[in-house]
């Protein structure tokens, strides 16, 4: 008895075609075009590929279809909870749109981007997310060469020259700088990260301190000004050093990690919070509002920063145009909690 042979391989849109009941063509033009394909049929065609775990080819059929499917993201870590729930928004926004997110991060070293960027476009990406605005020029060319979407997240400028979608670090560094000054605080060191290569520290720093000098008419001490990796354990070190002999009253940290070793220095050393001294961050990341006490800080909308830029580059990748509005600014909103209080008599 002879026995029928099987197909070898996995299914293909001839398969997927004859368990759905239509022509290829149409299944071609549900996947590339479903606009085109009326909903009742679309359905018979995607419950088809589902049954018969069809994945579509979107390099084969890229030779039809200008779309890969697939959209970079370019952080400078994904070490910590800085950009995690921006991650997170932004590729579940994508699934909405059928995209993919192809993520890499640089370690904050700006001279790997262009690899990075080279990578993505070998794959064809639609579109490029990148954090901040200091970038170098090469992996921009490349970008702008290959007419590749692409934006800039997490901070705002109202003069940037690529499309962004952000916060105004400035504002939330001076909304907490503010809080201080307003309970009594003079005496206040800034912690901050290395503000060279990263525009969001430096706005952030530079927002703080311009916010001391208008409030009080002075600046801050050069003692009271410290630079601080986003490191736990290293701004833990660096707060013990900070908190012997003559402590400030207060410190504003340039974000909730820098905020969080800080706490872990106090709690080491005896330090009651905000009795002894009080602690402010930037960025409201997950667990910040559970510190013992809870942490005041300012809350950046990292989800929605994350939706707005997967929305935005799939209409920039579909429409060929820069978006509308170019630039986006996201309100940041001041979050009181247990880490402030006026400073002792």
């Amino acid at each position: 008895m002879s026995r029928q042979k099987s197909r070898k391989g996995p299914p293909g849109i001839v398969d997927v075609a004859a368990r759905a009941g239509v022509s290829i063509a149409t299944v071609s033009r549900a996947f590339a075009r479903p606009e085109l394909v009326r909903e009742p049929t679309r359905r018979k065609i995607e419950i088809a590929a589902a049954e018969l775990g069809y994945i579509r080819d979107r390099l084969a059929s890229g030779l039809n279809n200008r779309f890969s499917g697939t959209v970079g993201l370019i952080v400078p870590t994904i070490d910590n909870a800085i950009f995690a729930e921006m991650i997170e928004a932004f590729a579940g926004q994508l699934r909405q749109h059928d995209r993919t997110m192809l993520i890499a991060a640089h370690g904050y070293d700006l001279a790997l981007e262009v690899a990075i960027v080279r990578s993505l476009l070998e794959r064809r990406t639609d579109g490029v997310a990148l954090v901040g605005f200091d970038h170098e020029e090469v992996p921009l060319n490349m970008l702008a060469q290959r007419d590749v979407p692409v934006i800039s997240i997490w901070n705002y400028h109202s003069d940037s020259v690529l499309p962004c979608i952000g916060a105004d670090n400035a504002k939330a560094a001076a909304m907490v700088t503010l809080h201080l000054v307003e309970l009594g605080h003079r005496d206040i060191a800034f912690v901050f990260p290395e503000t060279g290569l990263n525009d969001r520290a430096r706005a952030r720093k530079d927002g703080a301190l311009a916010a001391l000098r208008e409030a009080t008419r002075s600046g801050p001490s050069e003692r009271r000004l410290f630079d601080c990796p986003y490191d736990i354990g290293y701004a833990k070190s660096l707060a013990m050093r900070i908190l012997q002999g003559d402590p400030p009253t207060a410190i504003v940290c340039g974000n909730d990690v820098i905020a969080q070793g800080v706490l872990f220095a106090c709690y080491a050393m005896g330090k009651r919070v905000p009795q002894d001294i009080s602690i402010v961050g930037i960025g409201d990341f997950r667990g910040s509002a559970q510190f013992e006490p809870g942490l005041t800080t300012v809350r950046l909308p990292a989800r929605r920063i994350g939706v707005l830029a997967a929305d935005t580059l799939v209409g920039m990748s579909q429409s060929g145009r820069p978006p509308d509005p170019f630039r986006q600014a996201v309100e940041v909103t001041f979050m009181l909690r247990g880490s402030t209080a006026p400073p002792r008599s």
